[in-house]
């Protein structure tokens, strides 16, 4: 077996540094769907030789974030609407698992959790705060799966959210949706209070339906 020397070692992480920050970009919306990523230009801004940036991109076209298009060069994938629905009805069965696992084992610290992350989008609906809806709205569902306890579920749904993402991105909803929203994630706390598996279940498969729904509604409007 060959021992990684440091100078390969400090590759690696270098490399892994620059696909967490091209990522964040991405997934923020600085790089919106269907956008050409320069290679050369983001080397320059981050610091980094061109290798680091190139092994970035093809980790992140392996989790579904970039494309590669022969002599025309790596791109922000842009998700289409079937393919988005496949996402949602994947993670419909995955929140209805989560919400199972939650409603047997969830700690009071972690339901105080969630309660503050509720009343946190609460406030964002008040102020029609979109972007922080939004981040909100992503960090609750992805603790929900941490919380579940279980590890695999946890990695599945990250990778299946990352490409969602770029959907969602690129069709944000609007403000006068959020408050129902809220309400819809007001009531998945109470249900994992009460400990009630088949309720707590069912509330997250349904709010990820509704959200679906939604979704393709608006996709629906912007492209009429």
């Amino acid at each position: 077996m060959t021992t990684p020397t440091i100078a390969q070692l400090q590759s690696s992480s270098l490399t892994h540094v620059v696909q967490q920050e091209i990522e964040r970009a991405i997934l923020a919306g600085d790089f919106a769907p269907g956008s050409k990523l320069n290679e050369a230009a983001l080397a320059m801004s981050l610091g980094v030789s061109r290798g680091p940036v190139r092994e970035a991109f093809r980790s992140l076209e392996e989790a579904g974030l970039l494309r590669t298009e022969k002599n025309r060069g790596v791109f922000v994938r842009a998700i289409p609407l079937d393919e988005a629905i496949e996402i949602y009805d994947l993670r419909a069965v995955m929140e209805e698992l989560a919400g199972r696992l939650l409603a047997q084992n969830i700690t009071a610290a972690q339901l105080q959790e969630l309660h503050t992350t509720v009343a946190q989008m609460d406030k964002a609906v008040l102020e029609k705060d979109l972007n922080t809806y939004h981040q909100l709205n992503v960090f609750f569902h992805e603790r929900l799966m941490e919380m579940s306890g279980n590890k695999k579920l946890l990695s599945l749904y990250k990778k299946l959210i990352r490409e969602l993402s770029l959907f969602r991105r690129a069709n944000i909803g609007q403000a006068d949706v959020l408050p129902l929203s809220a309400i819809e994630h007001q009531n998945i706390v109470k249900v994992i209070e009460k400990r009630d598996p088949i309720a707590a279940a069912k509330a997250l498969f349904d709010h990820v339906q509704e959200s679906k729904e939604r979704t393709i509604l608006r996709h629906q409007s912007s492209q009429s």
